[in-house]
């Protein structure tokens, strides 16, 4: 069965307070061991606090007089299948490593869960992992997740080789490395360590593939296109200049903790530099409409490859992921109406938006499958995953960059795909030199 039929169907209360008090245990044998290596006082504190909200959750568990309906038992599952499993790779970890991208220090509920039913599912199957993990990109964004994976679906295996702690599973498998990097207001330089090597490496696929079956690309030896990628560089205007340097003066008062978090933070920071990179009219809609921003290259770009492609009607996807249809100014509805007023049909064009529920993102994909729609627009999220109409798709557009490199490959996938009966197609990737753009790109090409 589908993992997604069952996440809200809760593990009974008596097997999450057995499942509870073993990760108050390995949290325990955790700070001990950080005791013993006398580590900073900040990591032990965190995992005190950490301890503490266990402890809470197991106590309100164990006096909640409430009853469940069903429990997850009860129905009777042995096994599961989870497609797109790196959705649950942002699982808590236990570690004393600090500031170190990709090790997830934070709950989140759907892993906790995810976790839990693991655990189960592991146990009534005798150590054998009743779960069936599916993913073309198991390790999307960093190492750390092939930890993850491994917690998920050997942890017996982990904790009899004695790395149930992760820390203990990096210095026997990884490296951190410290490198000079663009920062991520888009300006200047930074230092920044990542978990970036492996080392040991023949040990650990060793043991990685005693749960993983893995297949590349080119062992499936699939019938799909050869796409040829074409980076379009695009100046920044004057405006997105000093735009950056505001962003880069924020960046510095947050790093000096000058503000307070409410009042600004790296995350609302970051935001505001994607959109700025996208197009500086979404920071301030009283800006010009430059003529070398890269919205208007993608615009001659995508009524080029409509022209030159009308007698094949082939199709074209561009994604981008910072702007959404609204009355305020947003790249949608610039870009619907530039391709209008150069001659496109308002029909050929389509908003992945306009489809508000899966009956109606079916019709509009057997629209572009057939070429009734020419030019669809959406976001990697509504437009990634499950979108198949690749049939006439000749060009796609990454007008933004995603967060992570995964998400590329999702876009990508669209266009790379069995039944595509074009033999070669293209890929355009825009580029905002100068802005936060600029750095996203060099992090995905460095992974």
């Amino acid at each position: 069965m589908g993992y997604t039929q069952f996440e809200k169907i809760p593990i009974s209360k008596e097997r999450l307070e057995t499942m509870l008090q073993e990760q108050v245990d390995e949290l325990v044998d955790a700070i001990d061991e950080m005791q013993r290596e006398h580590c900073e006082k900040f990591s032990i504190k965190q995992a005190e606090l950490k301890k503490k909200s266990l402890m809470e959750r197991l106590e309100a568990l164990q006096n909640d007089k409430t009853d469940n309906t069903i429990t997850f038992e009860e129905l009777g599952v042995d096994r599961l299948y989870v497609d797109e499993a790196h959705y649950y790779k942002n699982l808590f970890t236990y570690t004393k490593m600090q500031n170190i991208p990709g090790i997830s220090t934070t709950d989140a509920k759907k892993t906790t869960d995810m976790y839990e039913k693991c655990r189960y599912l592991n146990e009534i199957n005798g150590g054998r992992c009743g779960i069936v993990f599916a993913s073309g990109t198991p390790i999307s964004n960093s190492m750390c997740e092939m930890y993850t994976m491994q917690r998920y679906l050997q942890p017996d295996r982990l904790r009899d080789e004695g790395l149930g702690f992760f820390d203990s599973w990096a210095s026997n498998f990884g490296k951190t490395v410290t490198a000079v990097e663009l920062s991520p207001e888009g300006k200047g330089f930074r230092t920044k360590t990542r978990f970036a090597k492996f080392h040991n490496l023949p040990e650990l696929m060793a043991m990685f593939k005693e749960i993983a079956d893995i297949k590349t690309a080119d062992q499936l030896n699939l019938d799909v296109p050869e796409a040829e990628f074409i980076i379009n560089k695009v100046p920044a205007s004057d405006a997105q200049k000093e735009m950056v340097d505001e962003l880069s003066d924020r960046a510095r008062l947050v790093r000096e903790k000058q503000v307070e978090p409410e009042e600004d933070n790296m995350l609302k920071i970051v935001n505001d530099g994607r959109k700025l990179a996208l197009d500086q009219r979404l920071m301030n809609p009283d800006l010009p409409d430059e003529p070398n921003s890269k919205v208007n290259i993608c615009v001659k770009n995508v009524l080029d490859v409509y022209e030159t492609t009308k007698a094949q009607h082939s199709t074209q996807m561009i994604f981008y992921d910072q702007s959404t249809p609204s009355k305020m100014f947003n790249v949608y509805d610039d870009i619907r109406e530039k391709l209008i007023a150069a001659g496109v049909k308002p029909d050929e064009i389509a908003f992945i938006q306009n489809a508000k529920n899966e009956k109606e993102k079916d019709a509009l994909f057997e629209k572009v499958r057939k070429a009734e729609v020419r030019i669809l627009l959406g976001s990697t999220v509504m437009m990634g995953i499950g979108t198949n109409v690749q049939d006439k798709l000749i060009a796609l557009h990454d007008l933004d960059v995603p967060w992570q490199p995964s998400d590329l490959e999702q876009r990508s996938g669209r266009i790379i795909r069995q039944g595509n009966e074009n033999k070669h197609v293209k890929i355009f990737r825009y580029v905002t030199e100068g802005t936060f753009n600029s750095y996203l790109w060099v992090r995905h090409e460095a992974a």
